[in-house]
């Protein structure tokens, strides 16, 4: 089956619900992503409410407040709002990478993985049925002596010792309490928690909802979206293998990947798009095949897009491709295009009220950056 760019891009947009935009909530909106990227609340927001035709953001912290979505730290060790059935199939991926017993990871962080060990079996003891903020739940921690040592990593923001605790199913982000976070153990928010699957059993579910999203993928594109790579290649291509006729090959231009085979003709018949949409920051479009998928967007300007500290800048998406970035600067859409390419202006204006709508902020006009 061959297929070129132009329709993958269409087809990718219109299973995103980012052109056309739809009625989906923040629930069928992450479900249908594979998780929302949550580092940073308001882009998460603004992530499901540009994919809506109206309505104002906040979709996201309602339906983390009704469990409907569980927050968690899951792919590429970020933050992700992620329905429940799909955040333990992650969950148990992560978990299989044993990241916490490289070398690497232990000299960064000073925790063995007998420690981590320790860790899981204590954290998941303290939080259950409870709520506790960060810091009750460290001191919980270091009332004992065998933590203490551990206290720096432990208070640190980037959570880089939990990380490990919660692919295990030890803890995962409680109700927020005004502007601080709290943790709690899954089994409070997820009805039914049965732990974590194994990895055979969880590979199928997120591999499906990732080729459902990004297809046409590979098992590389989908370890790197996963873990940036840390799987072993063998277990990831034999997931892949195992999913048998479910899986169709495709060519596109000068690569080969996966569709699922429910969506072959779909895409086969998709017309190349002719539109403007403009995404939010931290968005799925790009993070799901990743910010070095020349394809999508140009190796040349990935800079502009992925920046320092893990910051990636808001889209702006021409024919489905990534064609520039934009911020809202003293009130106006300021857009930088690559290529000093003209601002397609009719497209950009059309694109203000839903940006507006969608970050709360106020828009008066197109201008370039």
């Amino acid at each position: 089956m061959r297929v070129s760019w132009d329709q993958v891009f269409a087809w990718r947009m219109r299973r995103q619900f980012v052109d056309p935009r739809g009625k989906a909530g923040a629930v069928e909106v992450a479900a249908r992503l594979g998780g929302v990227q949550a580092q940073v609340t308001s882009a998460a927001e603004t992530a499901v409410a540009v994919r809506q035709s109206a309505g104002e953001p906040g979709g996201v912290v309602t339906a983390l407040g009704e469990g409907a979505l569980v927050k968690t730290w899951a792919m590429r060790g970020t933050l992700h709002a992620l329905t429940p059935g799909m955040a333990v199939a992650v969950l148990s991926l992560m978990a299989s990478a044993r990241t916490w017993e490289k070398p690497s990871w232990q000299k960064a962080f000073g925790a063995s993985p007998d420690e981590v060990a320790d860790l899981v079996k204590a954290v998941a003891g303290i939080l259950d049925g409870a709520v506790l903020t960060r810091e009750q739940l460290v001191s919980a921690l270091l009332a004992e002596r065998r933590f203490q040592s551990m206290e720096r990593e432990l208070r640190s923001g980037w959570g880089a010792l939990l990380k490990p605790l919660a692919w295990q199913g030890a803890l995962c982000h409680g109700p927020t309490q005004g502007k601080t976070i709290t943790f709690t153990n899954p089994a409070s928010l997820i009805p039914g928690w049965a732990g974590i699957p194994e990895p055979d059993i969880a590979a199928p579910e997120t591999i499906t909802a990732y080729l459902g999203a990004y297809g046409p993928g590979t098992p590389e594109a989908f370890d790197a979206w996963l873990t940036r790579g840390s799987l072993r290649k063998t277990v990831v291509r034999r997931w892949f293998s195992e999913l048998g006729d479910r899986l169709t090959e495709v060519e596109v231009d000068d690569r080969t990947g996966f569709i699922l085979t429910e969506h072959a003709d779909e895409l086969a018949a998709t017309e190349p798009a002719h539109s403007v949409r403009l995404l939010g920051p931290f968005d799925q479009y790009v993070l799901g095949p990743g910010t070095n998928d020349t394809a999508l967007l140009p190796g040349d300007h990935r800079a502009k897009v992925s920046r320092t500290a893990g910051w990636i800048s808001p889209l702006v998406l021409v024919d489905g491709r990534i064609a520039g970035t934009w911020e809202i600067d003293n009130g106006d859409l300021a857009v930088a295009m690559f290529d000093d390419a003209p601002l397609p202006k009719a497209g950009l204006q059309a694109e203000v009220p839903h940006i507006a709508r969608a970050t709360g902020q106020p828009v008066n006009g197109v201008r370039s950056a």
